[in-house]
């Protein structure tokens, strides 16, 4: 085999195991934005670089790998969709209250369904993995929420919160916790009408 030949079959292997490097590469992407969603995005422009970006993705699929999650009971279920309709019928009275009862019931149901509740961003990280597409609402209702506790936060705003929070709630517990009435949709007074401040959040 002259030199020169070897010269080519060294380039060929080299050019075959760069081609699946890359292509590794790029089905890792793809899953990891297939996975995490806007949040993908989110982690890319909040690092120094993609790769790193998807370097810390990772680490949380890493992270929530170790969780012992668990699904809710049929018994559960019922019980946080009764409470979240209580809190959507206290909303029209107390709102400002309401929205620290919404941020509290949402805190229990991530911890029995087996995730950390420590610091937000640990939440965040950590919910991200199988949750991403809901976690804009809680980062949302979360800034209302702390502009709610320096009571600087509107009531529409406050509406608003509970209606991210409903977001996330409704994705960890797997169905809608109140029906929309179709009415409310289109009625913005139906909040004053007794049989319709059970979801004063549909609009």
């Amino acid at each position: 085999m002259s030199p020169t030949q070897i010269v080519v079959i060294v380039l060929v292997v080299l050019v075959i195991a760069a081609v699946a490097v890359a292509a590794r590469s790029y089905a890792r992407r793809r899953a990891l934005r297939s996975r995490f969603g806007p949040e993908y995005d989110r982690a890319v422009a909040e690092q120094d670089s993609r790769t790193a970006a998807e370097r810390e993705l990772r680490e949380r699929e890493r992270r929530h790998a170790e969780l012992t999650l668990t699904p809710l009971a049929p018994e559960s279920q019922a019980r946080y969709s009764a409470a979240w309709e209580e809190l959507q019928v206290r909303f029209v009275d107390s709102p400002a209250e309401t929205v620290g009862e919404a941020d509290e019931l949402v805190t229990r149901l991530i911890a029995e369904r087996g995730y950390p509740t420590g610091e937000f961003s640990d939440q965040i990280a950590h919910l991200s993995v199988e949750h991403a597409r809901t976690l804009g609402h809680y980062r949302d209702a979360h800034d209302i929420h702390l502009r709610n506790s320096r009571g600087e936060a509107s009531t529409e705003e406050l509406r608003q919160a509970v209606v991210h929070y409903r977001a996330l709630f409704a994705d960890l517990l797997g169905e809608e916790p109140v029906g929309a009435r179709p009415s409310e949709q289109h009625d913005p007074d139906s909040q004053h009408d007794p049989d319709s401040q059970h979801d004063v959040t549909s609009r």
